[in-house]
């Protein structure tokens, strides 16, 4: 997120989490002096993605979901509606929504077969299309992928090294 911000100054970039603390560094380096590296247009929303605010609504050119675990990783993926529903909420028509995730057998999650991406896929497709999105991209991620999202949840989970990584890019549907 500080690197979005910190490569587009012209642009507001919200980092929301529903724990205080895991944001709780990122912000700390945001709010810095300019001329210590802070960074004005970095902002940070402590929701769950299940209810983000209605200030938010129709904002988000863009959303990213990196390396979910817990009950996002489960709403983005065999959703119930509330986590799909909060991020068609926020996104403008047009919108682009990515998502990298990193799954395995461990992650027993009803639908997914680590050994069969394709359904996977298909089968996140429609429950997109079910809340105004288009699968626009569905692909193993490349290591490339992986180190620009400077995540470091992606490090421990060895995406991309013990653990395969996809990235997923929706477009919010117009109208």
């Amino acid at each position: 997120m500080l690197r979005t911000a910190r490569a587009e100054p012209g642009t507001l970039v919200l980092g929301v989490d529903a724990d205080a603390r895991g944001m709780a560094e990122a912000s700390s380096r945001a709010a810095r002096a300019l001329r210590r590296g802070g960074l004005p247009n970095a902002r940070f929303v402590v929701a769950a993605a299940e209810s983000l605010p209605a200030e938010l609504a129709g904002r988000a050119d863009r959303v990213t979901v990196h390396f979910p675990w817990g009950s996002l990783l489960r709403g983005v993926l065999v959703d119930d509606g509330t986590v799909l529903d909060g991020l068609a909420m926020i996104s403008k028509p047009g919108a682009l929504l990515t998502l990298l995730i990193s799954l395995d057998g461990r992650d027993r999650l009803p639908f997914v077969d680590p050994t069969d991406d394709s359904s996977a896929f298909t089968a996140l497709g429609q429950r997109y299309h079910d809340h105004g999105f288009e699968l626009a991209e569905a692909r193993h991620a490349t290591p490339a992928d992986i180190a620009a999202s400077g995540s470091s949840w992606a490090k421990r989970l060895g995406a991309g090294r013990t653990r395969r990584a996809s990235l997923l890019r929706f477009r919010k549907r117009l109208g």
